[in-house]
């Protein structure tokens, strides 16, 4: 079990989960304030160990559907987004009001899973998460469940927190539910069911274990949180489930007092992008480089504009491009951060001479080093 809680407690960067079960009184719609607090005493800790952390949370719609005074069961969709736009403002400033009583500073981040699938958009979300992240700010992410249509229906928050760990490069995905972890079936229905704390690959067994919904207002099920898993093992991060219902969740898993069920990843997060940078997309052009930029490469380096001497094809922001020497060899592939349009206009230039180039500020590398993956 040691083992297995070093995977939380080594982890430099998390992404809590937090089920609107947990966060919202089932009977009365209300926040459950107590339960918020002792959970920003657990992200202090982590803070205070150098963790960095992401929550994504739900909670807006049940808190919305309260002070709109909606009727119990399924709402329609209008009525759910209705009650996501007024209860999201509320989950909002509980948040900052309870994380800043104990000096975390938080951000408000919307997205919908299409924000971190499709390239462009997933490019913007990074990088603002990044950049929050090297501030020192936790962002607390939520669907964007005003404009989001299916995703209301079905419940996705497991899912769009395995998509945010896989776009962070986070170590640790931790699904805080009202279940403690995996069983072989039910274990509501089944006084058989068995836990399993250990699960190494997801086999097709151990995906059938899913079952379905099991309370007011959690819209997942443990059929969401495997998906989540196949997502999150499959981007280098380990994932946990393990039981909210406690006061101090994350604490009771360092100290052994909350079991939980470990889904092990076989890489790590660096290693699993490079991957799927190299095998997964199509090269849409190429950049040319020079001597020092491909040693600078090979040490490690991003490659800067300075270092490109020539483009080929055309191809857009977030674009999969072959990176090629001067004596036509090709080196290996990386996103780019500029369109062909604006690297012809910047190649061979000084990082600090962009601005004035395009009227803009970018990103000082043409391909950042965790954006590329070399022969």
């Amino acid at each position: 079990m040691a083992a297995l809680i070093d995977r939380f407690t080594k982890a430099k960067r998390i992404v809590i989960k937090i089920g609107s079960a947990l966060l919202v009184n089932e009977k009365t719609g209300m926040l459950r304030r107590d339960w918020l607090t002792a959970l920003a005493e657990d992200i202090q800790e982590l803070r205070s160990n150098g963790q960095e952390v992401l929550i994504v949370s739900s909670g807006s719609i049940a808190i919305g559907r309260r002070i709109l005074g909606l009727k119990k069961g399924r709402l329609k969709l209008e009525e759910s987004q209705a009650a996501a736009a007024t209860g999201q403002i509320h989950l909002a400033h509980a948040y900052q009001e309870i994380l800043g009583d104990h000096d975390l500073k938080i951000a408000q981040i919307l997205l919908t899973l299409g924000d971190t699938e499709e390239r462009r958009k997933y490019l913007n979300a990074r990088s603002t998460l990044s950049t929050l992240l090297n501030l020192g700010v936790i962002p607390v992410i939520n669907e964007n469940d005003t404009v989001a249509t299916s995703e209301i229906r079905y419940g996705d928050n497991d899912r769009l927190g395995a998509r945010v760990a896989q776009m962070m490069g986070a170590d640790c995905l931790i699904l805080l539910s009202d279940i403690d972890g995996l069983y072989t079936a039910d274990p509501s229905k089944d006084p058989n069911a068995e836990f399993i704390a250990k699960i190494p690959e997801l086999t097709e067994k151990i995906m059938a274990m899913g079952g379905g919904v099991q309370t007011a207002f959690g819209s997942g099920g443990m059929i969401t949180k495997l998906q989540a898993a196949e997502i999150a093992v499959s981007a280098g991060c380990n994932m946990l489930i393990t039981s909210g219902k406690v006061n101090n969740p994350l604490s009771k898993i360092k100290t052994g007092e909350s079991r939980f069920s470990c889904f092990l990843a076989k890489d790590t997060p660096r290693n699993a992008r490079k991957k799927w940078i190299a095998g997964s997309l199509g090269s849409q052009g190429a950049l040319i480089i020079d001597s020092g930029a491909e040693k600078a490469l090979q040490k490690g380096k991003s490659l800067l504009p300075a270092g490109v001497s020539a483009i080929q094809g055309e191809f857009e922001r977030g674009d999969l491009v072959t990176l090629i020497n001067s004596q036509g060899k090709e080196l290996g592939h990386g996103l780019t951060a500029y369109s062909s349009k604006d690297a012809e206009l910047i190649i061979g230039q000084k990082s600090s001479e962009i601005v004035s180039i395009l009227g803009y500020a970018g990103r000082d590398e043409m391909i950042h080093r965790d954006e590329l993956a070399l022969k």
